[in-house]
């Protein structure tokens, strides 16, 4: 069954996690069978002197909302329109209005069955977050959250039709083959990785303090924090978050802390996580139920230490990983020191971690999206007008 997919969201060369998984999704699912185009949210200074949206399928309905224009939402509908499913990517402060409610004036305009996938389900919304996503999720033919945690905080804390949420698993690269798995040389320091763009709320700073309680270590396991400064943090507060951590680092005599503040293409990426031996997840959050990052750690093979945020509690709970206290370099280090010392105790985590990388690869996810599709694209969305 040929179907056509029109995707709204962020989409590259904005530089955002949702706009790199998007741009992922819709290279999986494109094929002799599925077209794909996309519809992308933008600011008017992000467009220099073009208005269409990147597909390589070509689709005639491509096009791009763009943020602050009134009539964007009419074109954007408009542009879903012509395909057989609309795939909304769904995240507080995408699109514009408060809260991004003026995604609804999208949805209502909607001739075609909608799939909604949710990349945060918060446990305490404000009353217009709420009314927000219990109307998308009523407007929708069928629901995709990426862990059976956003799964059970959405059927427990909103009023939603139950039967219409999916479980379908954030996709990650099929790492390639002739970097998978590269033994540490002997006498190689032990590289710790953390990567992703940078901000506030990453908790590097913790990482940091931990890395100079391990300097007994022989040798010194090497802390490397990759990726650029978030473009809307560095619009606003510049480089002050990674100026901090690098004084922190240098206050804490550790010379084992690296920074590389460039955004990396998909092979250069690829090449410094197979180089890694352990992925570092110090995040704050207590709300975060996706997180690219950790699939992407896990599908390569590799042991991860993360802070016990929703999704790092369900991915890691069957020896993928250790997790730690939020906020505690202590727990840190020394959940970093067992991976290192502790006789084939990282062997084993990245063994389990390859074992249930199989249904997180992008192959994988991609069938499930298309299975969805399948099983909605007859119905109509419940708020279509006429």
């Amino acid at each position: 069954m040929t179907i056509s997919y029109g995707v709204l969201s962020t989409y590259p060369p904005t530089q955002c996690g949702l706009a790199t998984f998007s741009r992922a999704l819709v290279t999986a699912l494109e094929s002799p069978q599925d077209l794909v185009g996309v519809v992308r949210v933008a600011d008017a200074a992000e467009l220099p002197g073009r208005r269409g949206a990147r597909s390589s399928t070509g689709q005639p309905a491509d096009g791009t909302w763009v943020r602050g224009e009134a009539r964007g939402p009419r074109r954007a509908a408009a542009a879903l329109n012509a395909f057989d499913v609309a795939v909304l990517q769904h995240e507080y402060g995408i699109f514009p209005g408060p809260d991004g409610e003026d995604v609804l004036d999208v949805v209502r305009r909607l001739r075609v069955p909608l799939v909604t996938v949710l990349h945060t389900v918060l446990v305490t919304p404000s009353p217009n977050q709420r009314r927000i996503l219990e109307t998308l999720v009523s407007a929708s033919s069928a629901v995709v959250t990426m862990t059976q945690t956003g799964h059970d905080r959405l059927l427990e804390h909103y009023a939603v039709d139950g039967s219409k949420v999916t479980v379908i698993p954030h996709g990650a690269d099929v790492p390639p083959p002739q970097l998978h798995r590269r033994p540490r040389a002997a006498g190689r320091p032990a590289t710790v990785l953390t990567w992703g763009l940078l901000g506030e709320g990453k908790g590097i700073e913790w990482a940091v303090d931990a890395m100079g309680l391990l300097g007994d270590l022989d040798p010194r396991p090497e802390y490397h924090v990759v990726g650029q400064t978030h473009p809307k943090v560095r619009a606003e507060h510049g480089e002050v978050y990674r100026e901090r951590l690098i004084a922190r680092a240098a206050a804490g005599g550790s010379g084992a802390v690296h920074f590389d503040d460039r955004y990396l293409s998909t092979a250069e990426l690829h090449r410094i996580v197979q180089a890694a031996d352990i992925v570092l997840l110090p995040y704050d959050s207590r709300e975060q139920v996706t997180s690219g990052v950790l699939i992407e750690a896990v599908a390569a093979g590799k042991p991860v230490v993360s802070t016990a945020f929703p999704h790092a509690v369900e991915l890691l709970s069957s020896g993928a990983g250790l997790l730690v206290d939020r906020q505690d370099p202590a727990g840190i280090a020394a959940a970093l020191r067992r991976v290192l010392t502790e006789p084939g105790l990282g062997t084993a985590m990245a063994a389990e971690a390859e074992r249930i990388a199989p249904g997180l690869l992008w192959p994988a996810v991609a069938d499930r999206y298309r299975a969805v599709a399948a099983a909605v694209v007859p119905r109509r969305s419940v708020l279509a007008t006429a």
